[in-house]
């Protein structure tokens, strides 16, 4: 049945997934950057402090001392393709729109800053997307992470008359494709290395201890990922000595624990010399990774006696993360492909 010669243009039903990740400021400055803090720790998900005590500490402290110094960590790891979280979750989006074919529509955004969440579902509606997979990249849930995506998810259906039919991608901590990709890159890694370690750091980000006693399953799903991963890496590296620590603490509230920089200092002061570190909770690297442990983690191992360091990637587009994002994509869109 043909249209009326009057009638909008309609774009042919389409399948479309959504990556997500965190977010990153536009630029390396600290206008951009102030601009990117404002909103994100203006998040009641990522700060639990009422808002009449969190406000002036925020605009009256945070906002004018934190942007300048967070712009020089970003101004060393910052990339022609912009922060590195944003050139990698775009390479990603690419290569998984290649592995998925024409009949999907992969696209791209972060939780704060840009690509905006809310303009990337528009942009997908627009295209004729019709279902769409929301995908957060963490593979650990938090309320901080996960659920703030989805908040923003739906803050944009509730401004919506005609929304598409939705479905997201779960946490895959212990998914044994997660596992699997995780234990074959970290072992490609440690092969390459010019040294032998003796040590591996598994730092995951941290959050207030306080968000584990109200329930957030966060700390106990980073635990599992990096049991699973030991037990997958022993048959290869028997030697190897494997740690859980927890990285970028903010503020006075007491975090979760063993602190990252807190475990590197105590592990060269007691006679480690060769120590690798990795961030199994970061789907793509990031400010976290690229400065935080790579720079800083090395300069703390070494003033403190180390002598050999290694900051291995995160799985970033490589074939056994990219492997593994195909795989998880596809079983959640069964049905619809």
């Amino acid at each position: 049945m043909s249209l009326p010669g009057d009638h909008p243009p309609v774009e042919a039903p389409r399948v479309g997934v959504l990556l997500v990740n965190l977010g990153t400021p536009d630029a390396p400055t600290p206008k951009a950057v102030r601009r990117y803090l404002k909103e994100f720790l203006w998040d009641r998900r990522v700060v639990e402090i009422p808002r009449l005590v969190w406000w002036p500490i925020l605009n009256g402290i945070i906002l004018n001392t934190r942007p300048r110094k967070s712009a020089h960590a970003y101004q060393q790891v910052w990339t022609e393709d912009g922060s590195p979280l944003a050139a990698i979750t775009k390479a990603q989006a690419e290569d998984l729109q290649k592995r998925l074919g024409a009949g999907v529509l992969v696209r791209w955004g972060m939780r704060y800053g840009n690509p905006a969440i809310a303009d990337e579902i528009s942009a997908m509606k627009a295209a004729g997307c019709e279902r769409i997979l929301f995908a957060p990249l963490y593979p650990q849930y938090s309320g901080a992470t996960t659920a703030t995506a989805i908040d923003a998810l739906s803050a944009k259906l509730a401004a919506m008359r005609w929304q598409p039919a939705l479905r997201t991608l779960p946490p895959y901590y212990d998914d044994t494709a997660h596992i699997e990709a995780l234990r074959a890159d970290t072992a490609r890694q440690l092969r390459a290395l010019e040294f032998v370690p003796e040590v591996l750091l598994l730092s995951f980000h941290g959050m207030p201890e306080r968000t584990l006693h109200l329930g957030d399953p966060y700390h106990c799903q980073c635990r599992k990922t990096a049991r699973l991963l030991s037990e997958a890496l022993a048959g290869e590296f028997p030697d190897l000595r494997i740690e859980v620590t927890f990285q970028s603490r903010f503020g006075r509230a007491k975090w979760l624990e063993p602190a990252t920089d807190i475990v590197l200092a105590a592990e060269g002061a007691k006679g480690t010399k060769r120590l690798v570190i990795a961030a199994p909770g970061f789907s793509a690297d990031c400010l976290e990774t690229r400065e935080e442990l790579s720079i800083r983690g090395k300069e703390q191992f070494f003033e403190a006696g180390g002598t050999h360091f290694a900051a291995l990637d995160c799985l970033n587009t490589g074939k056994a993360g990219m492997g593994m994002l195909e795989g998880l994509v596809r079983r959640e869109l069964a049905g619809w492909i």
